[in-house]
Parts: structure tokens; sequence; C-alpha cells
């Protein structure tokens, strides 16, 4: 019997994916069934049409997940599973099969964050040197945390609003330029002038604060575009894709170079979906190597959602023997990640 194995699942939006890590370091296998194509006609994840697929498709990647891992059901330490946050519809497809695999199998349950999960990716990829910050950002999440530990952060500040990823999304969808908005724009402003429009930061220049804010700027990019048209001026897709984005990498780059500062830590992490912007990861790593600060960052593949970073995770509680009952329930607004004492 092979020791140390979580399975992971992971069904919070619109990607099915299961995966088998050893020890919360080593990935045997990583499977992910994108639902892309089946909303990409909506310009967006269809709640229930995502939860529908995930049914379909949770069986199959995880006994694919299981056949790659060379491993069976018997080998497994415990099953890690993301409960929250995300739509509750697909939280439930995961959280009930993780719940009846335990079930059968008299394993223990691991309920992961699925914030906290992104920020795990790293560790599989990277040996991470306590205290740092992390920045996470993506499609339904834009925080920065303080980290302590594998298993300890203190949330400094998060949007009030539109996540950087869901900003991304509604403007490549009014520039037509289809979904997923993230690699669309990034795509689209390679061949733009970034200061060809000026799109407002919200809370740049506040030294104290690390929230933020993108509703006002995906307002600020269609009132623009509205204006341009009744007026009857044209205008390059490319420029406003350029200027978009860096309007967003801006007060990225300055909120988390803020944070690094304030905590005085020598590395900074990068996560989520939005982490895979290559323009993100250029000025931010920039920025930080100014200040003698090394940014570290997954893949593109652990960047998006996945549940090798759901095992990762889930390995920290194993340790901490922190198991969930079968009472455990779908949460699709969590909040409660370990907090600094």
């Amino acid at each position: 019997m092979k020791k140390n194995l979580i399975l992971g699942i992971e069904t919070s939006c619109d990607e099915t994916a299961a995966a088998v890590v050893a020890a919360g370091k080593t990935v045997l296998s990583s499977i992910i069934a994108s639902q892309i194509p089946i909303h990409e006609k909506y310009g967006g994840v269809v709640p229930e049409i995502a939860s529908r697929h995930h049914l379909e498709m949770v069986n199959e990647v995880i006994a694919e997940a299981l056949l790659q891992a060379n491993c069976s059901f018997a080998d497994l330490s415990a099953i890690a599973v993301t409960h929250g946050p995300g739509l509750v519809g697909a939280l439930l497809v995961g959280v009930n099969t993780a719940k009846t695999l335990a079930y059968a199998l008299k394993k223990p349950i691991l309920a992961v964050n699925h914030i906290f999960s992104h920020i795990a990716a790293n560790f599989l990829v990277h040996e991470v040197r306590f205290p740092a910050v992390c920045l996470v950002v993506s499609g339904g999440h834009t925080s920065l945390f303080y980290l302590t530990s594998r298993s300890e952060a203190a949330l400094l500040g998060a949007t009030r609003d539109d996540a950087a990823g869901e900003a991304f999304d509604k403007v490549a969808r009014v520039l037509g330029l289809g979904y997923p908005g993230g690699p669309a724009i990034e795509k689209a402003a390679e061949a733009g002038d970034a200061g060809a429009f000026t799109f407002p930061r919200a809370f740049a220049g506040q030294d104290d604060n690390y929230e933020f804010s993108f509703s006002g700027l995906k307002s600020a990019v269609i009132n623009t575009l509205h204006n341009l048209k009744q007026k009857g001026q044209t205008y390059r897709t490319a420029d406003v894709a350029a200027s978009f984005q860096q309007a967003v990498v801006d007060i990225l780059v300055e909120k988390t170079c803020l944070a690094a500062e304030a905590k005085q830590v020598k590395t900074v992490l990068l996560a989520g979906g939005v982490a895979a912007n290559g323009a993100l990861r250029q000025q931010l790593e920039q920025a930080l190597a100014a200040a003698g600060r090394t940014l570290l960052y997954p893949p593109l593949e652990l960047c998006t959602d996945n549940a090798a970073m759901v095992a990762a995770a889930g390995w920290d509680l194993y340790l901490q023997q922190k198991f969930a009952g079968l009472d455990l329930n779908a949460v699709p607004v969590l909040d409660n990640l370990w907090q600094v004492k």
C-alpha cells in the first residue's frame, strides 16, 4: 500500500478536476475537464449547465487520475475537496462525491478553501520561505494575504466588487473578443498602445489600503466605447485592451508592493487564473526585484482551477488532523481562512 497519497477533487466553477498528490508536493496525476467550449457561446459560466456537466464528468476524471497515478482507492490516505467559495451547485457535486467516497472507503475528508488552494499551488513547485505576501487574482477573487506558514494566513485586503478576472471577462465581451476574457485581452493588448486611453485605478496612491475595486474600471471602459460610438468615432480594439490591461496591472502591482514593504517580506507569491497574465508577471517581478524581493508563481497549468492544488492544501489539513464530517456542505461564500494569531 502506498502512503501519503491525497486525492483532490475540484468543481467550484467550470473545471471538473481530480488529482493525486504525494505528501503535498509530488503531483502523480492531474486531470482537468474544461467546460470553456460549452460556456463560450454564452460569454461566461452558466451555473446550471456547469453543475450538470460536473455530474457527467466527475467519476470519469477521478478514475483517470487514479489510473495515471498508478494507484487505487485503497492506496489513498484521504480525500480533499473544494467546499467553497464558488458556485453552490457546482461545489455540491464535488462535496457529495467526496463524502460518498469517504464513507465507502472509510477515508477522512479534507475540506479545502478554494482561495487557499490557489496559494498552495505554489507549494507544489517552490520551497517557499516565510513570512510571505501572496496576491490571489482570478475570475472570482482578488485578495492579498500575509502568510506565516503553509497553513496560516491573514487577509490584508480584497476586492469590494468585481474581481480582476471578472472585469477581464466583461470587457472582453464588450470588445467582442470572446471567452475567457483574460487570454483574449492579453493577446489583443500585444498590438495595442497602453497609453491610448486613461482608465481609472481605484484606491491608487493609498499607502495603508490594500483593497481593490474593478467595477468602476469596467464601467469606464464600457462608457468610453459607448461615447465613441455615439460620436461616430472609431477606436482600435487593441488600444482599448492594452489600456484596460495596464490599469489592472498597475493597481495589482502597486498594492502588492505596498503590502510586501509594510510586512517587510522577501518573498511574494502570485496565484490564481490571472497569474497567467504575462504583463502582470513581468511588471510585478520587475517592481519587486527593484526592492530586493523575489516573486514566485506556479506554471500556467497550476494557475487556473485544478485539483492538484486542492490536494496540496489538503495535505496540511491532513497533517493537522483537521478532518471534516459527513455533514460537510458546500459554502458559496467562505471567509474562514486560518488566521495568524
